[in-house]
């Protein structure tokens, strides 16, 4: 599964759109490599996603087929740490 489709199925980014800009722009990683929209992923791996002011980065335990429920998005990826980002506003 794409790593885009995976974000948007698991509903750890709202649209696939915007986690296909995120993987362009450089802001989701897959076990420490910057992902492409179409970096294959799979169940165990790690994902880190930097959206906003804050850095998450979650486990893969099941691959979504379509978008899941609110209720059920733990089945699918365990958040491991979640980091606030303090703008750097020295300038």
């Amino acid at each position: 599964m794409r790593v885009d489709v995976f974000l948007r199925n698991s509903g750890r980014v709202p649209r696939r759109t915007q986690a296909k800009r995120a993987c362009e722009g450089g802001l989701v990683e897959v076990n420490g490599q910057v992902a492409q929209p179409s970096m294959p992923v799979e169940v165990g791996q790690q994902v880190t996603v930097r959206l906003g002011m804050s850095v998450r980065r979650y486990r893969i335990l099941k691959l979504p087929e379509r978008p899941v429920p609110a209720k059920e998005r733990d089945d699918y990826s365990e958040l491991l740490s979640s980091e606030r980002i303090e703008p750097d506003l020295d300038w």
